[in-house]
């Protein structure tokens, strides 16, 4: 079995690191593809309907089509939901934003703009029932790649956030699962077919094999840990942060400005927001001067028990499966190819085995800096 990961390791080296930063900004639940047609002029007019507007494209991500909006002497963010057409989803996240809006943060987080009708959400009129909704713009730019600086801001402000969050009284549920429950969160991958595809791949993946067998067992080993996870803390979590979802401060790039796209904010695991973080450093050149930086700056703000502490490498494993799945449905489902399985098995199977000699190390830092 050594041997076997030995040559697995040199191989996955041999790969570069394709997508395994890509893996990192992921969003967690599915996606479909992106409408065509994009009617920004009838979307804006019930927000400015006296008004005029100039329309810049935007970094649109996995799930939305993004687009920046000049009128009325401001800049906005225009979002269209491609995913969904779930009016209690969005209020949901807007609710959650409205709450955040009122608690003096240090950092800010998206403010979603009432159109004409007193509502943030409106419903395109043409003929997909697409959902969309406009915010604030918030000057600054995403941390640079490496910025060991702004990994502590980051820190700093996660913890931060999850004492928001902590805080949160709000009515209705969350609309996604705790991460733990990814086995039933993906509708085309129930964990038989998975196991046969992870056991047995097609011959198109038979270079991947060996970090496809590696990938099932992880799978299959952390149906173990299930008990343990369920009875750690849960709150609200963000689920998602990362570099991309983040603004660097105007005046300052060490500094995080912003907190964006809480799309995705469920009930989890109060360890999970810190998981996730790390989990998108894993593979970063400078990754573990990365980790300790932003769990240096998480401790400052944020404290954990030692059985929350201890379970951060194993909840770290868990998104990195999680990510994994999430592809895997998408090829599942006909929206991502063959190319998009075999760069997500190597990242997943990169980061599994990175957190096979890291485990103890990473337990070590987390409970330095974090365990009460």
């Amino acid at each position: 079995m050594r041997r076997c990961l030995a040559s697995l390791r040199t191989a996955l080296r041999t790969r570069g690191n394709g997508g395994a930063r890509s893996s990192a900004v992921i969003k967690r639940r599915k996606r479909r593809k992106v409408g065509t047609s994009l009617p920004f002029d009838a979307i804006l007019r019930r927000y400015f309907p006296d008004g005029s507007w100039e329309v810049e494209r935007g970094h649109s991500g996995w799930n939305n089509t993004t687009r920046f909006v000049r009128a009325d002497g401001r800049r906005w963010v225009l979002r269209i939901y491609e995913t969904h057409k779930d009016e209690k989803k969005i209020g949901f996240e807007h609710l959650l934003l409205k709450k955040l809006n009122e608690v003096n943060l240090s950092f800010r987080v998206p403010n979603p703009s009432v159109c004409e009708n007193g509502s943030t959400i409106v419903r395109l009129e043409d003929g997909t029932e697409r959902l969309a909704c406009l915010f604030a713009y918030i000057e600054g730019e995403r941390p640079a790649e490496g910025e060991v600086a702004a990994a502590e801001s980051l820190g700093e402000s996660t913890g931060e956030l999850a004492h928001a969050l902590a805080a949160l009284e709000l009515p209705g549920a969350p609309a996604y699962a705790p991460y733990y429950e990814m086995e039933s969160s993906y509708s085309w991958c129930t964990p038989d077919k998975v196991a046969a595809f992870c056991g047995e791949p097609p011959a198109e993946l038979r270079e991947e094999a060996a970090a496809l067998r590696l990938i099932g067992e992880e799978l299959a080993a952390f149906r173990a840990y299930l008990p343990r996870f369920r009875s750690l803390p849960h709150q609200l979590i963000h689920g998602d942060i990362n570099f991309s979802n983040c603004l660097a401060s105007a005046d300052d790039a060490g500094t995080i400005g912003a907190i964006l796209d809480f799309e995705f904010c469920t009930r989890d695991l109060r360890a999970m927001e810190i998981a996730v973080v790390v989990s998108g450093f894993l593979d970063a050149d400078n990754g573990p001067e990365m980790i300790d930086a932003f769990l240096r700056g998480a401790g400052r703000r944020l404290r954990l028990s030692r059985e929350e502490a201890e379970a951060v490498p194993g909840l770290i494993r868990l998104r990195t499966l999680d990510v994994f799945l999430h592809f895997l449905n998408r090829y599942f489902d006909g929206v991502d190819g063959i190319g998009t399985v075999k760069e997500q098995t190597a990242s997943a199977a990169r980061n599994l085995l990175k957190l096979n000699e890291e485990s103890e190390r990473l337990a070590s830092k987390v409970g330095k800096y974090l365990m009460s």
